[in-house]
């Protein structure tokens, strides 16, 4: 009798149990529990458990699926050994080779070398000596943005301009002494038209959302204040969408793709997220069944 198949789901220990009245984890558990029956209903076992659960046997379960594994990168030293560890005892989804390239925004002069057009941007590595005034000076910006190589939901990361940039200097250094970092110029259809973001499994696209930041502010994750809207793109975004995914190899089962215009009105790729990504599922539940669709191809080729 063949084993059946098992997946588990991985998240961080703060969302393990739900809390009731937190609208947050309340829609963390929503996508989980569309995933899951979607999955139970192709015949698949599955399990939850945050990534860096002491007293989970990773040899029992045939696949670890990256869902809201949202704390690795304020412990990615952690995370890297734990990817070396269970490596052995599992498989995950993602492909580790994709996870790996994913985890660090270098990834982003990689699709630039594949002609996939990026924001402008300056990769500063750790221990480099230059300051924020010269690079800006350097590419001609009035305006730039800064954020960590590896990072999320706004970790460090700021509007720079001409006026405040002495004040950031001081952060700035001590990030780069420990860490690579993007400058990037400050896209101005960011606040003015929002981030479209498009969800692709195996390929194709499935379905999308606009997020916006709150009035006054350039950031548009919920941690900020931004929402999220429904939006119906064009031919043209879709196509675009699955062209960067499809530069990806191996194909990953599942990406968000996260695209701004920049500031010649050219639609340009802000992110590409394939470790954990939040998939909006619960905008539309029939993708919670394309996913596990997919899944089970990959499981069973």
């Amino acid at each position: 009798m063949e084993r059946p198949i098992h997946v588990t789901l991985l998240t961080d220990a703060r969302y393990v149990h739900r809390k009731p009245g937190d609208w947050y984890v309340e829609n963390i558990f929503l996508e989980d529990d569309l995933l899951t029956a979607a999955l139970q209903r192709r015949g698949i076992t599955v399990a939850r458990t945050f990534w860096d659960d002491p007293q989970y046997d990773w040899t029992q379960t045939q696949f670890a699926l990256f869902r809201t594994t949202w704390d690795y990168f304020d412990r990615f030293p952690e995370f890297e050994a734990w990817l070396v560890e269970t490596e052995a005892k599992t498989q995950f989804m993602n492909p580790l080779e994709l996870v790996r390239w994913n985890m660090d925004k270098h990834y982003l002069n990689d699709l630039s070398m594949l002609g996939i057009r990026i924001p402008p941007t300056v990769f500063v590595e750790p221990g480099e000596t230059v300051t924020l005034r010269e690079c800006m000076a350097r590419m001609g910006w009035t305006e730039c943005v800064i954020k960590p190589a590896i990072g999320g939901a706004g970790r460090h990361t700021y509007r720079i301009s001409k006026e405040n940039c002495s004040g950031h200097e001081a952060i700035f250094q001590g990030l780069v002494r420990q860490e690579a970092m993007l400058v990037q110029e400050f896209l101005h259809n960011v606040p003015a038209k929002g981030e479209i973001t498009l969800m692709v499994v195996n390929g194709k696209y499935t379905h999308a959302v606009l997020k916006r930041a709150k009035e006054g502010d350039f950031r548009v994750q919920d941690d900020f204040g931004g929402k999220v809207h429904p939006y119906e793109p064009t031919a043209g975004e879709i196509a675009f969408a699955e062209s960067v995914v499809r530069t990806c190899s191996p194909l990953p089962i599942y990406a968000r793709v996260d695209m701004v215009w920049d500031n010649q009105g050219q639609l340009c790729v802000s992110e590409l997220e394939m470790i954990e990504p939040e998939l909006w599922m619960r905008n539309f539940p029939p993708s919670a069944e394309i996913f596990a669709a997919a899944i089970v191809r990959h499981l069973q080729p």
